[in-house]
């Protein structure tokens, strides 16, 4: 078992720690105070190969594994996780256009997805079913042969009326997970329409909204896969979304390790460095140890769905519930260090910390992570 990185991948990690301290890093402030969508950073970060990372070179992305992009993203959330987790959904909707449509639709979206051309957003959360994603009311009816009907809404939609394209789960058969389908809607198509931007803790440089849809006409030729697929479809991208945002928790966790560290060595009371006192210095020695086994859990769940292994459910579960819990708290402890400069937007510690809260939430709550890994447990168990 080899844990360290080739070349290739200190490589790009590089590319990424560069872009992240150039053109995110700076502005990441200012872009969550002003609430600003940063639309060409993130074209920018696209055409270094950040918008199609895990789509294969021969539907014109970048070609890297799931432990890769973990690298990637962790590289640019240690800059700004707000910008870097709409991101990592874009990559997400991008692999499932590369793996689930066929060649027309891939031709039709993917080379303008993968660079930034068109954003993407996954809709699958409605007011009424979050956890219980299987219950979503969501229908699509037919109207001929050739288009359906969509009336329903949908919840907390990342990207909401930005986003050029939305990659809906939506039910087209019976009550129950099989009766879901998944299709492609554009931003213009009538019928269509967002409400306003929620006022959020955290996540500001990107917009959050409802999805509303009111008899939308549709294309049948829309649809990913077959009819009944889009709720396999759903899950089978969670997985990779939860590295995903692990990731993004590893990358705010360490920044304000860092940042704490620097803090304590320079900020002196007592007539000594804060850094002299033990009491602190075992505070950091525990959050670089968790960061460091949060990281390896993540990598590990990277490597298991990379290889298609067997345990890469749980393994993701585990690697989600484990890195968001952990890294706020890193996150909450180094403003606690800072003491009352941690508190000011100027120190960045605050906007860390409400930025990687709704980790914990997002891509199936950590509650939902339990019973995800208790239930393999159990499956398990003869």
């Amino acid at each position: 078992m080899d844990f360290s990185l080739s070349e290739d991948q200190r490589a790009f990690q590089d590319t990424a720690r560069n872009f992240a301290r150039d053109r995110l890093a700076p502005f990441a402030s200012t872009w969550d105070q002003e609430r600003h969508f940063p639309a060409e950073a993130l074209r920018e970060a696209c055409s270094l190969g950040f918008g199609g990372i895990y789509v294969a070179e021969e539907h014109g992305g970048t070609g890297l594994s799931r432990l890769d992009a973990a690298l990637i993203f962790e590289e640019l959330a240690a800059a700004d996780p707000s910008t870097t987790a709409f991101l990592t959904i874009h990559n997400m909707v991008a692999g499932m256009l590369a793996r689930f449509g066929n060649d027309e639709q891939r031709e039709r979206y993917l080379a303008r997805v993968i660079s930034g051309e068109l954003f993407v957003s996954y809709c699958l959360t409605e007011p009424g079913s979050g956890s219980d994603a299987a219950a979503l009311k969501t229908r699509a009816m037919p109207d001929g042969n050739a288009h359906y009907l969509v009336n329903g809404s949908k919840a907390f939609i990342s990207g909401g009326g930005v986003s050029d394209l939305y990659v809906t789960m939506l039910r087209t058969g019976d009550e129950s997970a099989r009766g879901i389908s998944c299709v492609v809607i554009e931003r213009d198509t009538p019928g269509i329409s967002f409400g306003k931007p929620e006022r959020k803790m955290g996540w500001n440089s990107q917009p959050t909204t409802t999805v509303s849809f009111d008899n939308c006409r549709v294309p049948v030729a829309n649809r990913l896969g077959a009819e009944g697929e889009g709720f396999r479809f759903a899950m089978q991208g969670l997985d990779g979304g939860r590295i995903n945002i692990a990731a993004c928790s590893l990358g705010g966790a360490r920044a304000c390790l860092d940042a704490a560290v620097a803090y304590v060595k320079q900020r002196r009371a007592f007539g000594k460095a804060l850094s002299d006192f033990q009491a602190l210095q075992f505070r950091l020695a525990d959050m670089a140890t968790e960061l460091e086994a949060a990281r390896l859990m993540v990598h590990r769940a990277a490597a298991a769905l990379d290889a298609g292994e067997a345990d890469t459910t749980k393994r993701c579960a585990m690697a989600k519930r484990y890195a968001t819990d952990v890294c706020l708290r890193i996150c909450d402890e180094a403003l606690q260090l800072h003491g009352g400069y941690g508190y000011i937007a100027e120190y960045q510690m605050e906007r860390y910390v409400r930025d990687l809260r709704v980790h914990r939430i997002l891509e199936g709550t950590n509650e939902i992570m339990r019973v995800i890994i208790a239930r393999k447990l159990l499956e398990a168990t003869p």
